[in-house]
């Protein structure tokens, strides 16, 4: 823990995947072009809104196990060194070995040299959005070392030469017909080969699959995972999914390297008891997830016998010191917020060009990088609140965004808004000239047509090229007030 007192405020630049090529409004206009991706995408988080609604709505107190999440994390926060350092304890007591990563680059160069030095140059991987964003394949690949994913959506990204769109259901904006030619044509490029005749029908697309990765985990010496939670006082990990690939790979190997943000750790078992109640109803709509799989250390014929967990920063110590921030480090990776967004729902994960994307990734990404360099994604929200309606943690993300909003504006330099509404904000404070001004904005009334003004002239086109303004009234209050009670 004491590497870490000298990272560096935000994660460095072109670290991680963190920021697109490009800006949220230019890849969100190219985004709604594609009218299969809109099929796709409202067709699959209407799904998933209901199972959700339906299984939230059997907890008879919803809103009182949700601020219990909210106030764990706030408390893990709060004293999060204390909880790490006690992890880390518990982890090598039980024989793993514990590193500690300040950003992408030195945690893809750990799990790299660990690698290697088993000798091996393939690994399967379990699900793990710490791990995308680091780009560890890519690093891996680099290296000469494959990376095989196993979880059923992350095998069609990968197969199909493609990037997640959803933290939870990578694939969302592919259709069965898509996953069909998808597998026929690549995965006999790479190993087992899917049957000639392979149809849309989801079993036979999931036993494709199975085929296809029986292989992967019956020779693989190396696992690489993710852990959606750790337990300090018993240094025990946890990894919650759907198909049962994440148990192969936690078990089968030899090695086991697990890459885990330092947010993720939680006090006492207890406490994990919650977020096992919030997060399978959040996130996929059930009680509880099929496959809950927890590890503790090394155990002499069980399981692996070589354990590393590695601990990422990443951007993360400066999210917590920011008081404005630093809920967003309670996010559990549920996805509820995205499955509710309306903006999210038209253009799909690839617009926010980071690995977090929907109204999570718009808070959580500029934070890890730096607003600065993420100055687009907190402008990608309609601030409609519903993503904080859903959230089992409680996340403000609407307060946040607009934080965030003004940190963009305050670090882009002078701009004619800027100077144009610090003009008003001086006229308004002064009440003789605010009534003057008021009396003038009537001219504004010559460009009107229709009961609005639709264009005006440079500068202010700018503002009516994407909406309309409003009319200012014939009469104002100030004088309507004069004319009917006589003085002002």
């Amino acid at each position: 823990m004491t590497a870490f007192l000298g990272m560096p405020a935000r994660a460095p630049r072109g670290v991680g995947q963190l920021r697109g090529d490009l800006p949220f409004p230019a890849a969100a206009r190219e985004a709604l072009g594609n009218a299969q991706l809109r099929s796709n995408l409202g067709r699959a988080t209407a799904t998933i809104r209901a199972k959700r609604a339906a299984v939230v709505d059997e907890v008879p107190d919803w809103a009182g196990l949700r601020a219990a999440g909210a106030a764990i994390k706030d408390a893990v926060l709060a004293d999060l060194g204390s909880h790490l350092i006690r992890l880390e304890e518990q982890v090598v007591a039980h024989g793993g070995r514990v590193h500690w990563a300040r950003d992408a680059n030195e945690a893809n160069r750990i799990v790299t040299d660990l690698v290697r030095a088993t000798g091996e140059r393939d690994v399967v991987k379990v699900k793990s959005m710490t791990t995308q964003e680091i780009g560890l394949n890519e690093a891996l690949a680099e290296a000469g070392i494959s990376a095989w994913e196993t979880d059923l959506a992350e095998l069609i990204v990968q197969l199909a030469d493609d990037r997640p769109s959803h933290i939870l259901v990578p694939a969302i904006h592919r259709n069965r017909t898509e996953i069909r030619d998808i597998f026929r044509r690549e995965m006999g490029r790479v190993g087992v080969p899917a049957p000639p005749h392979l149809s849309e029908d989801p079993h036979e697309l999931a036993e494709a699959a199975r085929l296809h990765l029986r292989a992967r985990f019956l020779t693989a010496r190396v696992a690489i995972s993710g852990a959606n939670f750790a337990v300090a006082e018993t240094g025990t990990l946890a990894v919650v999914e759907s198909e049962g690939n994440g148990r192969m790979c936690l078990t089968l190997p030899e090695t086991l390297i697990t890459v885990m943000g330092i947010e993720k750790v939680v006090p006492t078992w207890r406490d994990l008891e919650v977020y096992l109640q919030l997060l399978p109803r959040s996130s996929t709509g059930e009680r509880m997830n099929p496959y809950t799989s927890m590890w503790t250390g090394v155990h002499p014929g069980d399981g692996p016998l070589e354990f590393h967990l590695v601990l990422l920063d990443n951007g993360r110590s400066a999210t917590l010191a920011d008081p404005h921030g630093r809920a967003a480090l309670r996010c559990i990776r549920c996805s509820a917020c995205l499955n509710v967004c309306p903006v999210y729902e038209r253009v799909g994960g690839h617009a926010y060009g980071s690995v977090y994307p929907g109204p999570i990734g718009a808070v959580l990404s500029p934070q890890l990088t730096g607003a600065k360099d993420n100055p687009s994604l907190p402008f990608a929200s309609s601030l409609c609140g519903a993503c904080y309606d859903v959230c089992p943690v409680a996340i403000d993300i609407p307060t946040m965004l607009v934080h965030l909003r003004s940190e963009v504006v305050a670090a882009s330099g002078p701009k004619p808004e800027r100077a144009a509404m610090a003009g008003v904000s001086w006229v308004m404070r002064r009440p003789r000239l605010y009534t003057v001004a008021l009396r003038l904005s009537r001219v504004a009334r010559l460009f009107g047509r229709r009961g609005a003004i639709r264009r005006l002239p440079p500068p202010l086109s700018a503002w009516t090229r994407t909406r309309d303004l409003p009319l200012p009234p014939a009469e104002t209050f100030r004088d309507w007030w004069v004319r009917t009670h006589g003085s002002p």
